[in-house]
């Protein structure tokens, strides 16, 4: 979308350009340089299960903060109001019990493995760990498909860039220098420059929020929503806005995203032990809850920006029904590119690059590994050695690049990308959940109940818009999340009971 023609230029300048290269050329120095201490696949995948405490929760906080949760959650807050802040508080109270109770995460610490699958194998077989390292991956591969749109989307609205071409060639570049320092340096480089990019985007995005309340004002921000989205601008239960099945529904979102989900779960497994996995939780529940406020409040500030600009305000919110979700995608990068000032709106948008290599070198890495780990080498009796497992895995994270790079491009995002984020995760998590949680505390959990339980989470496509308008349904997102996990759970228990283990779980 060009908004010149409605009187909008950004402050982007040639300044700006310079400081944004700079900072990729940095990173990638510094990634092929920490390649000299990766001697093993444990090395390479988990960093030689050496993460303490406080490394571990900003690198955990950094692969979580990236900048497509910058742009969904921005996203939400444009939509939502302050409503959306019930989403951050889920994450952080969830992140916290989990941290008290080491629920589920420190029995896979202590059972030493190395992705979720593998677990699966000692509790279920080879076969259910294939089985399961295959759909983790192909929703995780999904799931970050949208990664590419989101860093695309932010970069045309903040720099003013209009050619197609130029775009696609500085996606491609940013991503291959991803690709290029993960394949070298695996979670050791990894580790390293999440720790530098959490402190970056972090910084950047603080004075980001100081600058909007200092550019609106705190008053004018909370009338504004008021006004204009009433109460369900800060009651997320109200019908109006969110609803309580989608209050729900964050709730075990917000489980997920730190028990479940593969790459979280990694941080754990690299911990140098127990005690660090239950500290390393509980302090990355603040991270958690930050790297939602912020966003949201970005996004917040932007529909304020907007609502008061009336060439905005047409496009962004229109009369008689809601915006496009690609429109509204756009709303909080194109409020920065007016207030910030030239200079410092460079130095927010290297903070902002910083973040999506941040979790495109994590995403790359985990689901490169599942597939290596997973679903390659337990087809061979005797193992792989460390030195192809580790060429496996580079292989894959090419692979995996190139398809997220044209799946990004292609995919006509037809809901709030934090839905589609959250249902493409759901044909995993929802049936992973029900084998983790009754694998590890209900010793009757057998095979078959965990065969049903990882296919049933395939029902979680259909919260899909475009797949809900290829069937002809219209079914909240939210409503056909929580329904398969009910599903999942129910067939576990029931294909464990119907068809037990023969031999007692190891």
């Amino acid at each position: 979308m060009d908004l010149s023609s409605a009187g909008i230029h950004t402050n982007f300048t040639a300044l700006d350009w310079c400081i944004v290269v700079g900072y990729v050329i940095a990173v990638l120095a510094v990634g092929v340089y920490v390649r000299r201490y990766v001697s093993n696949v444990t090395d390479f995948i988990i960093a030689g299960r050496g993460l303490k405490t406080f490394l571990g929760a900003a690198t955990m906080t950094a692969t979580e903060l990236c900048l497509v949760t910058v742009m969904y959650s921005a996203q939400k807050g444009f939509v939502g109001g302050f409503a959306a802040f019930h989403i951050a508080l889920a994450a952080a109270i969830v992140t916290l019990l989990v941290g008290l109770t080491g629920f589920i995460v420190v029995p896979l610490r202590r059972a030493n493995v190395m992705t979720i699958p593998e677990f699966y194998e000692k509790r279920f077989g080879r076969n259910v760990r294939i089985l399961g390292g295959i759909i983790l991956a192909l929703s995780g591969i999904l799931n970050m498909g949208m990664f590419i749109k989101a860093a695309a989307v932010f970069i045309t609205c903040v720099t003013g860039l209009t050619s197609p071409f130029e775009l696609k060639m500085i996606m491609t570049s940013l991503l291959a220098v991803v690709i290029l320092y993960t394949s070298l340096g695996g979670m050791v480089s990894e580790v390293v420059l999440d720790y530098v990019q959490f402190v970056v985007l972090t910084f950047g995005l603080l004075l980001a929020t100081l600058l909007s309340v200092r550019s609106l004002g705190w008053n004018n921000i909370i009338e504004t929503v008021s006004l204009l989205k009433g109460r369900a601008g800060f009651d997320p239960f109200d019908t109006e806005g969110f609803g309580l099945p989608y209050v729900v529904w964050m709730f075990f979102l917000g489980l997920v995203s730190c028990a479940v989900w593969q790459t979280a779960v990694i941080r754990a497994c690299a911990a140098k032990d127990t005690t660090t996995v239950k500290r390393l939780y509980m302090w990355s529940s603040i991270g958690f809850l930050m790297r939602f406020l912020l966003p949201y409040f970005l996004g917040i500030s932007a529909f304020v920006y907007i609502a008061q600009h009336a060439a905005l305000k047409d496009i962004f919110i229109p009369i008689g029904g809601p915006a496009d979700p690609q429109v509204t995608l756009m709303a909080m990068p194109v409020f920065l590119s007016q207030i910030l000032p030239a200079g410092l709106i460079g130095i927010i948008t290297a903070a902002m690059l910083a973040a999506f290599m941040s979790t495109h070198d994590s995403y790359l890495l985990v689901w490169s590994s599942v597939l290596t780990q997973d679903v390659v080498t337990p087809w061979f009796k005797n193992g792989l050695s460390s030195k192809v497992r580790i060429t496996l895995v580079r292989i894959f994270i090419v692979f995996i690049g190139i398809f997220v790079l044209v799946w990004g491009l292609w995919y006509p995002l037809g809901e709030d990308l934090w839905d589609y984020m959250a249902i493409s995760g759901a044909i995993y998590f929802t049936g992973a959940f029900a084998v983790l949680a009754l694998g590890i505390y209900w010793k009757r959990a057998s095979r078959v109940g965990a065969y049903l339980a990882l296919i049933a989470g395939f029902g979680a496509v259909l919260g899909l818009k475009p797949v809900q308008r290829l069937v002809g349904i219209n079914i909240a997102s939210e409503i056909v999340g929580l329904s398969v996990i009910v599903i999942a759970t129910v067939l576990m228990v029931f294909g464990s009971l119907a068809f037990p283990d023969r031999r007692a779980s190891p």
